[in-house]
């Protein structure tokens, strides 16, 4: 079996040096990319740790990439970890940088980082048992892949760069092609009904976009450097943005890239769920606490809800699936 590395973002956005740098940058208006709620600290990142110690101890190391700062309670000298700092891998000109996007694109720029690894944001957690399987099969990624079409979700979504990545995959891949190739991987019993969407859309001669689980991600490390090789010029413009852009290059291109090369592995789309924070979280809630799923991710979207009670009744929910600290914590 490969080695599997996770890659975990963190930020600490109380941290005065750090929001002072912030400042220092944003611009005066306050957008999507600018907010508080891209960077405020939710008290919850040891649940982070303790999920992967309880449910995949089999992981071989853990990439915690911060600005710079560490929680006060992270035990810095665990042997699966490996504190990494913006500075240590991202080129010159990107720095500083508060957009996540220019972070990921250039993930695979980190020292002895394996081929095969897993994304994870700060939102991320497991609250099930993981296999390595789970994430990779035959040394490809899992993934499902579905289409989808791109529409507005709000002015400061991130509808634009969806747009910039598709029209990427559009101008290397020939959707006919794909779909001859990989006819069994796109249309595959996991996906459930979901198959129907990629149906409807069959008659497009191009892409329309994908369906986008917003949760943890495999990831081949090489996939990294050839889309670089191959789209230097958007991926660079894309980092010159210190706050997220609507020009902005995520690590999704890497994941189409993947889907549309059939380099990925079917898997069922039930394996993890994304939420949004809200003022009613019981659906939420149940859904960790019942572990319904392998893997969630809690956005903090929007603006409308009351933050401390939202944050303390689901960091209780965590915390009824993971009581006992970690050798993560000091």
């Amino acid at each position: 079996m490969e080695k599997i590395d996770f890659v975990l973002l963190w930020v600490d956005g109380s941290d005065p040096a750090w929001r002072e740098q912030k400042n220092q940058y944003s611009p005066k208006k306050v957008d999507y990319g600018t907010n508080d709620n891209r960077f405020r600290d939710w008290d919850n990142l040891q649940y982070w740790f303790r999920g992967v110690e309880k449910y995949a101890p089999w992981v071989n190391h853990v990439y915690f990439v911060t600005w710079g700062h560490l929680p006060k309670w992270l035990n810095a000298d665990h042997p699966k970890l490996k504190i990494v700092k913006h500075t240590d891998f991202i080129p010159e000109e990107y720095l500083p940088t508060f957009n996540s996007d220019t972070i990921e694109t250039n993930l695979f720029r980190l020292e002895d980082l394996s081929e095969h690894f897993v994304l994870f944001n700060d939102d991320f957690f497991l609250i099930d048992s993981v296999r390595p399987e789970d994430f990779f099969q035959n040394g490809l990624p899992c993934d499902s892949f579905v289409e989808n079409l791109i529409a507005p979700v709000g002015r400061f979504g991130i509808s634009h760069t969806k747009v910039v990545m598709t029209d990427i995959i559009n101008a290397h891949f020939k959707k006919r092609a794909v779909h001859r190739k990989y006819w069994k991987k796109i249309y595959n019993p996991k996906y459930g009904m979901q198959n129907l969407i990629t149906l409807y859309f069959e008659p497009f001669g191009y892409f329309t976009g994908f369906r986008n689980p917003h949760i943890a991600q495999s990831h081949l490390k090489s996939t990294f450097g050839e889309v670089w090789e191959k789209e230097p010029e958007a991926l660079d413009t894309s980092c010159r943005n210190r706050f997220r852009g609507t020009n902005d290059v995520s690590h999704w291109l890497m994941r189409y890239w993947n889907l549309c090369s059939g380099e990925f592995e079917p898997r069922s789309i039930r394996f993890g769920r994304y939420f949004e924070a809200a003022n009613d979280n019981k659906a939420l809630c149940s859904y960790i606490r019942e572990q319904r799923g392998k893997t969630i991710c809690i956005n903090d979207m929007s603006r409308n809800y009351h933050f401390e009670t939202a944050r303390d009744e689901i960091n209780a929910a965590l915390r009824d699936i993971l009581p006992e600290k970690s050798a993560f914590e000091a």
